[in-house]
């Protein structure tokens, strides 16, 4: 098959607001260059063995040459690999794809724009800002002032309502030169950073205050709307009971006036405002956790501290597959082995009709969940979310003589218990091998940085395996971490930060990604 090249719009940031059509192209790509403000979560949407590259181009940071992002382009396309460059918002605004275009076409290489949500667009709209009204607005500009001094400010002052990228590094002089050419210094201004993302802040302001009340604050990535349209956002919010409201998850802070109301399925918004938390996850793992504690005003930094790929030999799973209407209890301990035990049933060209007759039991709630996702509910799940209280709480527990049950797991390092409590009560389980755990070579740069800085306010693990590969990552640097509070999951990963890290400061009473949030929330109030 002949390369190609996707120019794909991931939209203002938000996984909510990607197109289908780039979600379709994402799970097809075999290469992934993308820049710097492009969320997190839509990097889960391409395969494990998608090869992805951090490309910048985030305004006043380090970023790869155009030049070079061209050629990589190019030879990747070139190798017969469907490639996708991922742009945030719209490739065609203030995208560079001209240059990129030119290099495609140069090289005779395939290629396809694909659309995205410009954030110029949906930052007012997501503020409550309609860019055209009637009487207010018939006409609006989307302009960049990432140098000012190429602008034609004499022209931009006579547009009603402006709309203005990479500008508040600029925004003195911005306001300065529309004053001067007549804009009346009560125009109203506002300021949208992170739109679309939970985190979403806005500023309400004049052209003679906007620079003062958003004085030491971090502004980019934004969008700056002027205009007397700003003045109509109190008409167009959404009501506190709305589910448009509730879905977004949104946090409006109008600077010139009283906070706006908390999002109703927020209890503690903005809590960990002023907190960095650093995620432990394994790569390719959902960032839903993530969005719970951006829910809290927290930044949160994402760091891959385990891989988890197919196992060493499929052997044992296809034999158990083969025979699985032998068996009469399937085992599930983690959204991992529903994947991969799917994953091969499928290879092997069956569903889960041929489970009809196997008693499936989970351990917690994210498995269970992925287990639903596939049509199945599980006949057990254990009150405590830990594999331990399974064999205290199995149903018929002293009758298991003589049953068999399959247990689909890591392939090393998993814990034996399991195993020989349901072995004591005379079952027969069958171990195989669905899936394997392994430690990433390192830790991201940026990430190495924001911890040697004392950036990090709080490290989360949710459990033991990447608090055991966090400490190989880090070495000898995971005896600096005094100032940093350790939150765990649950009393094995504890257990494991005690044995590697020296101590645990939070423990979650619930041992799932949201009762971490909460021990988290928790902890914030009463540190203070």
């Amino acid at each position: 098959m002949r390369g190609k090249v996707y120019l794909v719009g991931s939209g203002p940031g938000s996984i909510d607001y990607l197109t289908v059509r780039a979600q379709q192209i994402l799970a097809q790509a075999e290469v992934l260059i993308y820049d710097a403000l492009v969320d997190a979560a839509l990097l889960q949407l391409v395969s494990n063995t998608c090869f992805k590259i951090d490309v910048g181009k985030r305004g006043g940071e380090p970023s790869v040459a155009q030049t070079e992002i061209n050629q990589l382009l190019v030879e990747h396309c070139q190798q017969n690999k469907q490639v996708v460059r991922l742009k945030s918002g719209d490739p065609f605004i203030f995208g560079r794809c001209t240059a990129e275009i030119e290099a495609l076409k140069a090289a005779d290489c395939a290629f396809e724009v694909i659309p995205g949500l410009s954030s110029a667009l949906v930052a007012p709209l997501l503020a409550g800002i309609p860019l055209t009204d009637p009487v207010l607005s018939r006409c609006f500009t989307i302009l960049s002032a990432h140098d000012p001094d190429l602008l034609n400010w004499e022209a931009l002052a006579q547009i009603e309502t402006l709309v203005i990228l990479m500008g508040t590094k600029h925004l003195p002089e911005i306001v300065e030169q529309l004053q001067r050419r007549g804009r009346s210094p009560q125009t109203p201004v506002a300021i949208i950073r992170w739109a679309g993302q939970p985190q979403q802040q806005t500023w309400f302001g004049t052209l003679a205050n906007i620079v003062h009340q958003t004085a030491r604050q971090s502004l980019s990535p934004a969008v700056i709307t002027i205009g007397e349209v700003v003045a109509l956002h109190p008409y167009f919010q959404p009501t506190p009971e709305s589910d448009l409201q509730r879905d977004s998850k949104q946090a409006s802070i109008p600077v010139t006036s009283q906070p706006s109301t908390p999002n109703p399925q927020s209890p503690t918004p903005n809590l960990l405002t002023d907190k960095t938390v650093l995620i432990t996850r394994s790569a390719g793992q959902s960032s839903q956790f993530a969005k719970l504690l951006q829910q809290t005003g927290a930044t949160v930094l994402e760091m891959p501290a385990l891989e988890i790929v197919p196992p060493s030999s499929w052997d044992g799973l296809d034999q158990a597959i083969a025979h699985l209407r032998d068996f009469d209890w399937l085992i599930l301990t983690s959204t991992n082995g529903v994947d991969y035990f799917f994953e091969r049933l499928t290879a092997q060209g069956k569903d889960a009709r041929s489970l009809a007759g196997v008693n499936i039991a989970v351990v917690g709630k994210k498995t269970a969940n992925s287990l639903s996702q596939r049509g199945l509910q599980p006949d057990f799940i254990p009150p405590d979310f830990v594999a331990d209280s399974l064999i205290t709480h199995f149903p018929d527990v002293d009758h298991l003589t003589g049953k068999k049950i399959l247990f689909p797991r890591v392939e090393s390092g998993g814990r034996d218990v399991l195993v020989k409590e349901f072995t004591d009560k005379g079952a027969v389980v069958t171990e195989v091998a669905a899936y394997q755990s392994r430690c990433p070579e390192a830790i991201a740069p940026e990430t190495l940085t924001a911890l040697k800085q004392g950036k990090v306010d709080i490290i989360t693990f949710a459990s033991s395996k990447t608090v055991q590969c966090f400490h190989q990552m880090l070495g000898v640097e995971a005896n600096q971490l005094n100032n940093i509070c350790i939150a765990s999951i649950g009393p094995q990963t504890s257990a494991a930060c005690d044995r590697l890290l020296g101590r645990v400061d939070i423990e979650a009473e619930e041992y799932t990604l949201e009762g971490l949030v909460q021990a988290i929330v928790q902890w914030a109030r009463v540190s203070g």
